[in-house]
């Protein structure tokens, strides 16, 4: 028998998974793949951005309502399965939460990936996704966290002798990294500007923003998705986290459907580490996996 065809995705909070690759775990759990998601914390301390929901009942249980809209945007995007890491969320740097016991950052990092290889080797997945090393345009400590414990996951997981207590070993083949390139901020800038609209990149770009991750060139994604189908899901789940989204931001909604679909018509992710011959630019998570999985 076949072994079937995962996708794991690990992120940092709630709202993540819904921001970054939504509509390709939408694609692919059409097609029948399994599909994953470890969320790292429970998001307690994110800030409620949408005006409606900055209600005393709501910042009183601000974990709990966190939870529920969690809940509903992996159901509109299609996760088979939901793992939770258990952690707290640790706040942005040298913030209070950074020092709560229980958060994310002050976890010992052992203990971390352990956690995540238990669910990889529970859950089997030949493609694992998480954030790049380099995220110096939002170096929450949480997503810097997400990317360490994954890349040693990765590993750990293939080695018996690595965490015995988590279960069998096994090899994941591909593990990809999310890309997110200043180009592409400047693109939507510009088709702001190009409809006449005001840009809510402007400020920022005024202030020398968008230069904030480095001089060095951008590595070039290595895997690009086609959305044509699924290009609402990632606005209907970014909706479902009604704290965090505000229904009315021109940064997330502020161009036309067709606008915004033509910009992101595809997900771009990069090739990090692979067990399987890899070549050229791919169009499939999945490449050489598919093969090796059925033979």
């Amino acid at each position: 028998m076949s072994e079937r065809l995962c996708l794991l995705t690990v992120h940092a909070h709630p709202d993540d998974e819904s921001s970054k690759g939504a509509a390709t775990v939408a694609r692919y759990h059409a097609e029948g793949v399994h599909t994953v998601l470890v969320c790292c914390t429970g998001g307690e301390e994110g800030d409620i951005l949408n005006p409606a929901m900055d209600l005393p009942h709501v910042r009183a249980d601000i974990g709990a309502v966190r939870m529920k809209e969690l809940e509903e945007a992996t159901r509109i995007i299609g996760f088979d399965e939901v793992a939770l890491l258990g952690y707290r969320d640790s706040g942005m740097p040298e913030s209070p939460a950074n020092a709560h016991p229980e958060s994310f950052h002050t976890a010992p990092i052992e203990e971390a990936i352990g956690r995540l290889v238990g669910v990889i080797r529970r859950v089997r997945p030949q493609v694992l996704i998480c954030y790049p090393e380099d995220q110096r345009g939002y170096r929450h400590p949480d997503h810097i966290r997400v990317h360490e414990i994954t890349v040693a996951a990765f590993d750990a997981a293939a080695d018996p002798e690595a965490y015995p207590e988590a279960g069998e070993a096994y090899a994941p083949l591909k593990l990809y990294y999310s890309a997110n390139s200043r180009a592409s901020f400047l693109e939507r800038h510009q088709k702001f500007l190009d409809l006449g609209l005001e840009s809510p990149y402007a400020e920022r770009i005024a202030k020398g923003g968008f230069n904030d991750r480095g001089a060095e060139p951008e590595p070039e994604p290595s895997t690009r998705i086609d959305l044509t189908g699924f290009q609402q899901v990632r606005r209907l789940a970014l909706l479902a986290h009604a704290t965090q989204i505000d229904p009315t931001s021109m940064g997330w909604f502020g161009l036309p459907d067709e606008v915004e679909f033509e910009l992101h018509s595809h997900d771009a992710f990069i090739l990090a580490k692979t067990r399987i011959p890899v070549e050229g630019v791919e169009d499939d998570l999945f490449n050489g996996v598919r093969e090796s999985v059925s033979s």
